[in-house]
């Protein structure tokens, strides 16, 4: 069996605010292909995790790569110009935009119009942005929002929002994407068609670091569980291994509340 590459790794890393350790010999590494979840009870440090890896923070120790090179000094953009795109659990979003607009302005990455190209009106320009149109109502078709299209962004459901946030990062053309509580504010059925949509990315090559609270979710659809608790990972391991862990269940599972919160 051929081994996967590592993608996305974290060696010994820590982040610290004033006297405060918020995560302390922090290493992990996510495979190429995998669906990786990040668990834990509130505290844990689980976004303060994902602060560093898309680069909104600096470790005080220790080193985060992606595709073998290091982040370390790299701003966000540049991360995710890499290929390693996040969302956030508070949903970042053009509120003046409509939802095509938001979409629209997230597919820039793959524009290459200049100001001059634009101002001489070249044929160019305009097949570039029949592309990068139809490129958006394909994003939008597939996370069910193409409908809503000419909604203000700022007007979505919360639930809403988080897909449109998918659309937004999956515009980016990421080899990786960090998620960030993607299902918070989504109904059952809502949630079991997000699961459906991973997979999707997931057969398009995507590898996939996510955050959630949603324990069906998680238990179902990762390769592989990290638990971290106070600032430790303490448990890694496939969703059975995990659910049937002792430190876990007394750490976190056990206390009745399937909960990840930060």
């Amino acid at each position: 069996m051929t081994r996967k590459r590592t993608l996305l790794s974290a060696e010994k890393v820590a982040v610290r605010f004033g006297g405060l350790t918020a995560i302390d010999d922090l290493s992990f590494h996510v495979h190429e292909g995998e669906v990786v979840s990040l668990i834990g009870p509130n505290g844990a440090g689980k976004t303060t995790a994902f602060n560093v890896v898309s680069g909104f923070l600096a470790p005080a120790e220790g080193t985060v790569r992606f595709a073998g090179e290091p982040l370390t000094g790299l701003k966000p953009h540049q991360i995710a110009n890499l290929g390693l795109v996040r969302t956030f659990q508070r949903t970042s979003l053009f509120n003046g935009a409509t939802v095509f607009e938001s979409v629209l302005r997230a597919l820039h990455r793959k524009g290459s119009a200049n100001a001059w190209s634009v101002l001489l009106g070249l044929p160019s320009v305009a097949a570039e942005e029949l592309m990068l149109r139809t490129e958006a109502e394909k994003l939008l078709q597939f996370v069910g929002l193409l409908d809503g299209r000419e909604r203000h962004a700022g007007s979505l459901s919360y639930g809403e929002q988080r897909l449109l946030g998918l659309a937004m990062a999956m515009a980016a053309d990421p080899k990786m994407l960090l998620l960030d509580e993607p299902v918070s504010g989504m109904n059952a059925t809502e949630t079991s068609r997000f699961m459906a949509m991973l997979e999707t990315i997931r057969k398009r090559g995507v590898t996939i670091l996510l955050v959630e609270h949603d324990m069906r979710m998680v238990m179902e659809v990762s390769d592989r569980v990290l638990v971290l608790y106070q600032g430790h990972i303490i448990a890694n391991g496939v969703p059975a291994e995990i659910r049937q862990n002792p430190e876990v269940i007394s750490a976190y599972l056990g206390h009745g509340k399937y909960h990840a919160g930060n």
